[in-house]
């Protein structure tokens, strides 16, 4: 795109953008669904989630405040002799420099372009998948990252998946960074869930670390979904962008893909990831999986893991506690831990001939798998009492957090809260009670919200 194919205001772009290198052809079915706005068309999904890429950088996580600010934004879909291209109007200014769009923007633009597309035709309609059984959720997944590109790496095991909040306070932040520094160092790369705060973080330490070591393809995965990406837009260092249809094939994808797991502190959405992930972990058919698992944070979030533990501890009990380690203040250990279970893991891989790209032997229990629908009934019903198996109630917990979520930052979760109230949580006194207080904390730590004065969406009963 050259300066004069934009049209520049202050704040908005008018322009046409031809892809980087992927998806230069679109079949007519592809272009009519992209461009159907009623039953079955795609056109209000891509022109979400564009936006969403289009702003990143942006300080809001509230995604009423993206589309309201832009509701004049359009996409539309322009075919031309040599393939496609995109005819933008109202995009944001951020995402253009001189005239220009960034070509790190651009490659996300394409990239969401890329799945929106795979999953609608091939996923959902194309008939391969019945996405009510695990092994074909499972399959559908791989196909997803697999198209993505995000499984040709050929080198050895070397991906920590890292969580945590997206609201966080500057010293953790600048502690992800180091830990990122740390993993960099040692030729370990970094997957996230793309956005700010601790997504961001470790990305950009390891680009640092990456660069003394004179690493020049480190990979920085980022792994989204429709209705979170508007809140959580990609960051910019992000080279391999992937838009999972929804949270639960989204947390699945992280497991498949990653060989150690690193998680900072947070709110509710790290909430949920710890608990499906202990979830998976607590499943007998996972007992012999090794899984490198470490809670880190600086010295000042201390009362965090004392918090997150003792949750675990009451709620899930000491098999699960056992199965990650807390560092506290030491960026550097926690490297080392990750390179020493990574090479564990290696191992395993080899011994039962699983690929090193994508874990087909780890079990994730369906209902882990099965997309849970928030609504007022559906949290109310949740069977949340210690007469259960630990994994099942690890699953049901991880509920109730996605719910908050769904609350706190998703444009459907929102407006469910500003119709009916806050979602009401039942169960036993001894679930309740440190589910209350876990919550309460978050509240008061300010995790919940980057932005605004946060109200609850939940009420413990």
């Amino acid at each position: 795109m050259s300066t004069r194919d934009a049209e520049i205001s202050d704040d908005f772009v008018d322009a046409r953008v031809a892809p980087r290198g992927s998806l230069e052809n679109l079949s007519q079915r592809e272009m009519e669904r992209l461009q159907g706005r009623g039953q079955g068309g795609l056109h209000r999904l891509f022109r979400q989630c564009a936006l969403a890429v289009l702003n990143s950088g942006s300080r809001s996580d509230d995604p009423t405040e993206l589309l309201d600010k832009y509701r004049d934004f359009e996409i539309e879909i322009v075919r031309q002799s040599f393939g496609v291209k995109l005819q933008l109007s109202n995009a944001p200014a951020v995402a253009f420099v001189d005239g220009r769009m960034i070509h790190g923007v651009k490659e996300h633009l394409f990239a969401v372009l890329r799945d929106i597309v795979y999953i609608a035709t091939e996923v959902v309609d194309g008939g391969r998948f019945d996405l009510r059984e695990p092994a074909d959720i499972t399959n559908a997944v791989f196909c997803i990252l697999r198209n993505a590109g995000t499984l040709d790496h050929e080198g050895r095991p070397d991906l920590v998946v890292c969580w945590g909040g997206h609201s966080i306070p500057r010293v953790e932040y600048d502690y992800t960074k180091l830990v990122g520094y740390e993993l960099g160092l040692r030729g370990l790369d970094v997957c996230t869930g793309c956005g700010p705060g601790a997504m961001k973080g470790p990305m950009k330490g390891a680009t640092i670390g990456h660069s003394k070591q004179r690493i020049s393809d480190g990979r920085y995965i980022g792994l989204t979904e429709p209705s979170i990406v508007a809140a959580e837009a990609p960051n910019p260092i992000v080279n391999q962008l992937v838009i999972m249809p929804d949270i639960e094939k989204r947390l699945e994808a992280f497991v498949r893909l990653g060989h150690g797991f690193v998680i900072f502190p947070g709110g509710v959405g790290t909430a949920e990831e710890i608990l499906y992930l202990l979830g998976i972990l607590l499943e007998p058919e996972n007992a012999a999986q090794p899984v490198p698992l470490v809670l880190t944070g600086p010295v000042e979030s201390e009362g965090w893991f004392r918090q997150v533990n003792e949750f675990i501890g009451v709620t899930l009990g000491r098999e699960a506690q056992a199965r990650y380690r807390i560092i506290v203040g030491d960026p550097a250990e926690v490297a080392r831990t990750m390179r020493d279970g990574i090479e564990r893991v290696r191992r395993h891989r080899r011994e039962v001939g699983d690929s090193y790209n994508f874990n087909w032997t780890l079990h994730v229990p369906p209902a882990l798998q099965m997309p849970f629908e928030v609504s007022h009934e559906s949290v109310a019903a949740l069977d949340l009492h210690l007469d259960q198996p630990v994994h099942a109630r690890a699953a049901n917990l991880r509920r109730v957090f996605s719910a908050i979520v769904a609350g706190n930052i998703k444009e459907r979760g929102i407006r469910q809260i500003a119709e009916h109230g806050p979602y009401e949580i039942h169960g036993d006194a001894r679930l309740m009670e440190p589910l209350d207080r876990l919550l309460a904390a978050f509240v008061a730590q300010r995790r919940m919200k980057l932005s605004g004065e946060y109200r609850p969406v939940y009420r413990v009963v």
